[in-house]
């Protein structure tokens, strides 16, 4: 599903360079400057957020179930002369690698749409490190904002031409899992960024979108067609655009109880 989305899954998904480069130097803070911790990042798809990592020659390694999301990954690495990234193509239910590898797992913007978390979560923490931390990151947007609006009203129309939406969000289970195991946790708004929004451009984003590019070709039309109708009456034009601020919020675990027994 996301190999044939990949090439475009970032075109409209752009967070800023300064933005990056803050996540990553909040997620290397933690260990102190002459540290070089082993990091793992779970989900990591076209290198959104591992480019950085890259670039500085980090001890990263990022694993996704998708080829060409990795594929992406490694072209734009190159395009960018960074040295080559350690990509790692497997299911985060089974991760290929020895007990307490790493000292971070990163699993940045993956629980949205991710059903079997539980299983990721018991991997993660099996293959992290005594004192190791999990990061769990997102970008935040406005609940009243461009996107907020059409993709509620998405959901009402794909529900009126009989097309179930997964419900729920696991994301919080799986913060309310990792809160529970935890021995320390906490939130940090890692950036923040001003964004130009117009329905025009979340309905070329969400065509790319994983989930909606599955669903049948006359249902995507269908629900593009109303949609755009709904948007241009609501915002009165489909290019009319919306100034909006959004945030990068990274929430960390300290796992000293998922060290492993064998260590």
């Amino acid at each position: 599903m996301y190999d044939a989305v990949a090439p475009a899954f970032d075109r409209h998904r752009h967070i800023p360079e300064a933005a990056l480069e803050a996540i990553r130097a909040i997620i290397l803070s933690f260990f102190g400057q002459a540290s070089k911790p082993r990091l793992l990042d779970i989900g990591a798809g076209t290198g959104r957020i591992g480019l950085p990592f890259v670039a500085a020659d980090d001890d990263y390694v990022a694993l996704d179930l998708s080829f060409g999301m990795l594929r992406q990954f490694d072209q734009r690495a190159r395009q960018r002369n960074h040295p080559l990234p350690r990509l790692v193509q497997a299911d985060g239910q089974h991760l290929p690698f020895r007990d307490a590898a790493f000292d971070a797992v990163m699993l940045i913007q993956v629980f949205g749409g991710l059903r079997p978390w539980r299983k990721v979560l018991e991997e993660a923490r099996r293959v992290l490190a005594y004192a190791g931390l999990i990061f769990v990151g997102r970008s935040i947007s406005p609940t009243t904002g461009v996107d907020a609006q059409m993709k509620q009203h998405l959901a009402t129309i794909l529900s009126e031409l009989g097309i179930k939406t997964k419900g729920g969000n696991s994301r919080e289970d799986v913060l309310r899992w990792l809160e529970a195991e935890a021995d320390s946790s906490g939130a940090i708004v890692a950036a923040e960024w001003d964004v130009e929004r117009t329905p025009r451009g979340f309905l070329s984003r969400h065509q790319t979108g994983a989930s909606f590019s599955a669903l049948p070709e006359q249902v995507k039309e269908n629900a593009i067609r109303q949609l755009g109708a709904w948007a241009e009456v609501t915002f009165g034009s489909l290019d009319q655009p919306v100034q909006e601020r959004h945030f990068f919020e990274l929430r960390f675990f300290a796992l000293t109880k998922g060290a492993s027994q064998n260590e």
